[in-house]
């Protein structure tokens, strides 16, 4: 797909319309080009869209792999990462919603569960309060993984803040987000921004441990994928 078809989606989807020709032009592409970043990107948009929210996301992650493996530091890999960010933070939202409804039910088919059997010694007996509590915390323990907090400091970028996108180690030892590195080098100057050590893009090494604790923690955590 070349830059002025782009362009073209682009006016497309400000007027919101076509969504079907963008996703038959997207295939046609990735038929003659299985490698093109934009072609994969539109077609998850365009599944998206179509309330196909698991396909959706399966070509914009596909895209956002070629967009690192090509161009790590452009703006297109941010756009990507936005977009499907937004798609993963609405496919934790349903099934959050989901899990919450499944733990609600069984719950108090517990409680239920718990008072009959209960009753089988002493009919007239009451299941008591401290039993009933402990089933209740059993279950906010269960939601846990479902409940916003903060994410931890050692998978944030130290300059955005932010969750690590495509973390990269410095040889002084420290961790940031590609991107926001490589602007500071080329903007700012050819320096570690907190040692202020020299340091030159090609010294820049992927930090893989941190990139699969980040993988991790958002599979586990997806709240975290919300956009601030």
């Amino acid at each position: 797909m070349h830059g002025s078809s782009f362009t073209f989606y682009c006016v497309v989807i400000g007027f919101g319309s076509e969504w079907a020709r963008v996703e038959e032009d997207c295939r046609m592409a990735i038929h003659y080009d299985s490698h093109s970043v934009k072609a994969h990107y539109m077609l998850g948009l365009a599944l998206l869209n179509k309330q196909e929210l698991a396909e959706g996301i399966k070509e914009l992650e596909k895209s956002l792999e070629l967009g690192r493996g090509a161009h790590p530091a452009s703006y297109m890999v941010e756009e990507i990462w936005q977009e499907l960010s937004k798609a993963k933070y609405i496919e934790w939202e349903g099934l959050s919603k989901m899990r919450f409804s499944q733990l609600h039910k069984l719950n108090a088919t517990c409680k239920e569960a718990l008072r009959n059997y209960n009753s089988l010694d002493n009919p007239a007996a009451d299941v008591s309060e401290e039993h009933l509590n402990e089933l209740d915390e059993v279950f906010r323990e269960a939601a846990k993984a479902d409940t916003p907090t903060e994410v931890p400091d050692h998978l944030c970028c130290k300059i955005t803040l932010d969750v690590f996108r495509d973390p990269v180690i410095t040889p002084s030892g420290i961790t940031y987000e590609r991107a926001v590195l490589l602007d500071h080098l080329n903007r700012v100057g050819k320096f570690d921004p907190v040692t202020r050590e020299v340091l030159e893009p090609h010294q820049l090494i992927s930090n893989l441990a941190v990139k699969e604790a980040v993988d991790v923690f958002l599979s586990e955590h997806g709240w975290a994928y919300k956009i601030r």
